[in-house]
Parts: structure tokens; C-alpha cells; sequence
């Protein structure tokens, strides 16, 4: 189980004149995931989704709270140890354009400290399972979007990692590589593989989350499983629950 108690990540803004105010990109959010559960996080730009991820990533210190991983019953204490169970997709993540998808996988399965052949069988379950096979020996620069789109989204999953954390992950990508993708997360789910999944794309979130999480300038502005909001709100279509709960946030975003 990955947690995050009271998240707060604060930065410094230039106003005019040169004047600094400091404001919270992340306000005091706390969010936690399960194995075998998938968790949809909801909000427009500059919500403070992407500055939480990497939070739970491990990727930036928060200002303040914790960021906690069970394994079990036991408490993850070792910082590199917690980040190894955890596979992060990042929205601007870049490539080594001259290397293979192959050649890739196998430089990130020896940074996590896999042997070979243990290397050679991951990198061709994850081909199978992401339809790799007709492109995972091209350079990655010679490769289409949605290709690698699934290129990066395979370094995540060579480790075998518990969590999965992704920004999203099919943010302009063509139906069928959307739908690769979206079949791949429910069957890790099935694995009992738990899932953090920013999306955009309300029908995704609908479609794949136990639970979905909505954000609005760093605050959660609503929460719940799918029939909870529904409930709560009176509104049975998932954009419009997330435009009312925005409305009933006075000046938070204009439409």
C-alpha cells in the first residue's frame, strides 16, 4: 500500500514589482492505494496533480507530510528500496532516441539490479503484453508516438513493481494504443498490482478507477468511488460531477 499523509508542496511565484508570494501547489492532500486497486486522479491544468505524483513517486520532497509504503504489514523504511517497488510514469518523460526499446529495457533491468536471464524473460513478457514485438528492436527516435508511448510505459514494469503511478499515460494517443494500454492496467490490476491513474479523459476514468480522486488548485474538491459521487452530487455523468464540484469552489477556475 502506498500513502500519502497531508501533502503540502509550496513554492515561491514572482508578482509585479519583483515581490515573492508563496503559494501551495499541493494543500494538505492526503490519498492512499491499495494491491489490486486503481485510483483515478481528476483535475484541470495547473491543479497540482502532477507536483502530488511525483510526491508519491519519490521524485520531490514535500514541504511537508509523509509518504509511506507497506509492504504487507511492514513499513518500507529505505527511500531507494520504496522507489524500486514503484513504477512511475512521468507526461514529459524522455527517451534514449538511439537505443532500442530492447536495449533499453535491458539497461534498466541491470539498474535495478536483475540478472540476465531474469532481464531477457521480463523484456519479452512485457513485448507480448504491449504488442511490442514488431517494433521493440527499432531505435526509439525511429518510432511512432503511440509506440513510444508503450516504449516508455515498459521501462515502468521491467522491475515488476508493486505500484504503478501514471501521468497520463495516453494523453494523444490513437484508440487502439489507448486501448492497449487501458487492457494492460486492468490486467495488472488483476495481478494485484495497485494503480495511481491521472487522466484527462473522464470515460477512461469512469471505465478503469475503484475510486476517483478530483483536485482543484491543490485541494481534493471531491472523492469517492463512481456510484458515491453520483450519489452526492445527484449527477450521473462523471464530467459534469466534476464541473459541479468545481462551481461549488467559489473562484477556483473559469469556464
Amino acid at each position: 500500500m502506498l500513502i500519502g499523509e497531508n501533502l503540502v508542496k509550496s513554492f515561491e511565484r514572482n508578482e509585479k514589482r519583483g515581490k515573492k508570494t508563496e503559494f501551495n501547489a499541493v494543500d494538505n492532500i492526503s490519498i492512499e492505494v491499495s494491491q489490486g486497486e486503481i485510483v483515478g486522479i481528476l483535475g484541470a491544468n495547473g491543479a497540482g496533480k502532477t507536483t502530488l505524483l511525483r510526491m508519491l513517486a519519490g521524485i520531490m520532497k514535500p514541504t511537508s507530510g509523509q509518504v509511506i509504503f507497506r509492504d504487507g504489514d511492514t513499513r518500507v523504511e529505505n527511500e531507494l528500496v520504496m522507489k524500486g517497488k514503484i513504477g512511475y510514469l512521468s507526461g514529459n518523460t524522455k527517451l534514449y532516441g538511439r537505443l532500442s526499446t530492447r536495449e533499453l529495457l535491458d539497461m534498466i533491468g541491470r539498474i535495478h539490479g536483475m540478472d540476465t536471464s531474469e532481464i531477457g524473460e521480463r523484456i519479452a513478457e512485457i513485448s507480448d503484453v504491449l504488442n511490442m514485438g514488431e517494433f521493440i528492436d527499432n531505435r526509439i527516435e525511429k518510432l511512432s508516438t503511440g509506440q513510444t508511448q508503450r516504449a516508455s510505459i515498459s521501462r515502468c514494469l521491467i522491475h515488476s513493481p508493486q505500484i504503478y503511478i501514471f501521468d497520463e499515460p495516453t494523453l494523444g494517443l490513437d484508440i487502439l494504443s489507448s486501448s492497449a494500454i487501458i487492457e494492460f492496467m486492468l490486467k495488472e490490476k488483476e495481478k494485484g498490482k495497485g494503480v495511481i491513474y491521472s487522466t484527462h479523459y473522464m470515460e477512461e476514468a469512469e471505465y478503469l478507477c475503484d475510486r476517483i480522486i478530483m483536485i482543484g488548485k491543490g485541494r481534493i474538491i471531491g472523492s469517492g468511488t463512481l456510484e458515491e459521487l453520483r450519489n452526492s452530487t445527484g449527477l450521473s455523468n462523471l464530467r459534469e460531477i466534476f464541473r459541479e464540484l468545481v462551481s461549488q469552489e467559489e473562484d477556483l477556475y473559469e469556464f
